[in-house]
């Protein structure tokens, strides 16, 4: 643990420079953390330094060749960069822009060749990568258009349903009024009921005079008239006969009887009506 706070307060030390080094809370989290962003910083650092060194030996590299190369113009040919021509010069500066926008090493056409290849084919990447976005992209503004269509048709159905709602809700709000207006109506006609029935009890009204009571006694009279029809139709045949035979008077004369029984009970019935 003191080893890790002594190289957690050197790393420290050494990131803020001049500057003094915030306070922290001291526990075996905070240090762990630290300890690891220590090596971390570390690991790179080194590995930034191991960079450094090896394009500084590029870079040395690079000066010998360059130089080397100058010397072969300037004794084999005798050429210097002071004695070209001004397109000479600027085709040699073209040249260095397109071997530095390419990357290679060098200048000949054994580096130009491969590169040059490399980025037709990442330009051929790139257009196939092109198209297939454009298709992705028509599929997907179709796409958009059928969702804001649904969406329209949703919106319109959503207002169509609140409007619905709102005239439902009216309707509905009517009938309990009128639910409200037959309740209380038939509370009152109920209550009147009752104090008009009390009223008939209290004057000992007979009931055989009410409204149920003629009902049923009209409904006996036309029944009983129902029975008078086919005794009537029974007695049709012997209207015809000669009045002389015995049996046929026997028989007139209980017919008779029954009819005037009937008769004189349907009087009753409709004097007491």
């Amino acid at each position: 643990m003191c080893d890790k706070i002594k190289k957690v307060n050197s790393w420290l030390s050494a990131v803020f420079g001049d500057q003094p080094v915030p306070q922290f809370e001291v526990n075996t989290r905070t240090v762990d953390i630290l300890y690891q962003l220590a090596q971390s910083s570390e690991a790179r650092r080194s590995d930034t330094a191991l960079l450094i060194e090896d394009l500084k030996q590029k870079a040395s590299e690079y000066q010998a060749d360059a130089a080397h190369l100058q010397d072969v113009l300037l004794q084999g040919v005798g050429l210097s960069c002071a004695g070209l021509s001004r397109p000479a010069a600027d085709y040699v500066s073209a040249l260095v822009d397109n071997a530095m926008v390419l990357g290679v090493r060098d200048t000949s056409l054994g580096s130009f060749m491969p590169a040059v290849n490399n980025l037709t084919n990442e330009l051929l990447e790139a257009e196939k990568s092109n198209r297939r976005l454009e298709r992705e992209l028509r599929t997907l503004r179709k796409r958009l258009g059928a969702t804001l269509v649904l969406r329209g048709n949703l919106q319109e159905d959503v207002n169509k349903t609140v409007t619905s709602q709102a005239v439902e809700s009216a309707k509905a709000e009517e009938r309990l009024l009128n639910m409200d207006f037959v309740t209380a109506k038939a509370r009152e006609l109920s209550n009147r009921r009752e104090k008009s029935e009390a009223q008939l009890v209290s004057r000992n009204m007979d009931k055989s005079i009410t409204h149920q009571a003629i009902v049923q006694l009209s409904e006996e009279v036309i029944a009983l008239k129902k029975e008078i029809i086919p005794l009537k139709k029974k007695l049709e045949p012997y209207m015809d006969l000669s009045p002389s035979p015995s049996l046929a008077q026997v028989k007139v004369a209980e017919a008779k009887r029954e009819l005037a029984a009937l008769d004189s009970q349907l009087e009753m019935k409709v004097d007491f009506k």
